[in-house]
């Protein structure tokens, strides 16, 4: 079982910073994950922006219908420390 997002917050371009419920948090870089047409939108940094943390699906979720697997966000693994 993957760690519990917790909370999520942007720091620059397609960075994210992500807190994880064991206590692990870090940044980590999606930009090489923007690419398909349901993610294509979110390479304009203001769509990008405006996700949502769904804690129930323990991922991030865009207006544009865009999500994450919560393995991408898997608490440690692809955190840049």
């Amino acid at each position: 079982m993957f760690p519990r997002l917790t909370h999520a917050k942007h720091t620059s371009a397609y960075h994210l910073w992500l807190t994880f419920s064991d206590g692990k948090e870090g940044e980590i870089d999606l930009a090489e994950e923007l690419w398909g047409e349901v993610f294509e939108p979110l390479k304009n940094i203001d769509v990008f922006k405006s996700f949502v943390l769904d804690l129930e699906l323990n991922t991030l979720q865009w207006p544009t219908g865009a999500d994450l697997a919560p393995e991408l966000l898997d608490g440690g693994k692809r955190l840049i420390l």
